[in-house]
């Protein structure tokens, strides 16, 4: 099982910016794919971002498309969600995970990580 530590989360003023982080330990890793997902009060848990062992390959919710950027350290099993130009809209408390494929991480079927306590992001109007 994958262990996975999510942390950069706070509060910030509508228009700002956040870097989120993500640690993940417990397995060798190769050829996945490490998503960011986020779920607000009194809603499901969303897919946000995903990004493909690689890096080559990228995916993002149009909601967050030309605001968010996800990148990855392989080296240090680890991926990052730089968060810009945030609004209300965007709070919630975020999570990563991992998967193989970019259709498991978009539908959250078949993930390979125990979901950890997340990070709150908090965007104030």
């Amino acid at each position: 099982q994958v262990q996975l530590v999510e942390s950069g989360g706070g509060l910030v003023q509508a228009g700002g910016s956040l870097r989120l982080s993500c640690a993940a330990s417990g397995r060798t890793f190769s050829n996945y794919v490490m998503g960011w997902f986020r779920q607000a009060p009194g809603k499901e848990r969303e897919f946000v971002a995903a990004i493909s062992w690689s890096g080559a390959s990228t995916r993002y919710t149009d909601s967050v498309k030309g605001r968010f950027t996800i990148s990855s350290d392989n080296a240090k099993n680890t991926v990052y969600l730089q968060m810009n130009s945030l609004k209300p809209e965007d709070t919630a408390v975020y999570y990563c995970n991992v998967g193989w494929t970019h259709g498991s991480i978009a539908t959250m079927r078949g993930l390979l990580g125990s979901w950890g306590q997340g990070t709150q992001v908090t965007v104030s109007s």
